[in-house]
């Protein structure tokens, strides 16, 4: 089992350490993502704030058999940051 699907399966059970550890490894690259689309701290923040507790309310919209966490939450990032750009 992949580091990913173990990840996975934490996330389902509810385990917040591994949303923690999810954050310390992944949220740089989130961050990254929104401030380098958006062009503001403050919007980045507040997406890459949204993608976690996204991934945390509903895990099961992760499928790590489809690619990696990361390409997942910066996928995420990518079009949250796109809408908010776009409207604001």
């Amino acid at each position: 089992m992949g580091p990913d699907v173990d990840l996975h399966a934490r996330l389902v059970a509810g385990d917040l350490d591994v949303l923690a550890a999810a954050y310390d490894e992944h949220g740089p690259f989130v961050y990254g993502v929104a401030i380098k689309i958006t062009g503001s701290r403050a919007s980045a923040e507040e997406i890459t704030q949204d993608v976690f507790v996204g991934l945390w309310e509903r895990p099961l919209s992760y499928e790590p058999r489809y690619g990696s966490l990361r390409g997942w939450l910066v996928s995420k990032a990518l079009h949250v940051s796109a809408v908010r750009a776009e409207v604001g």
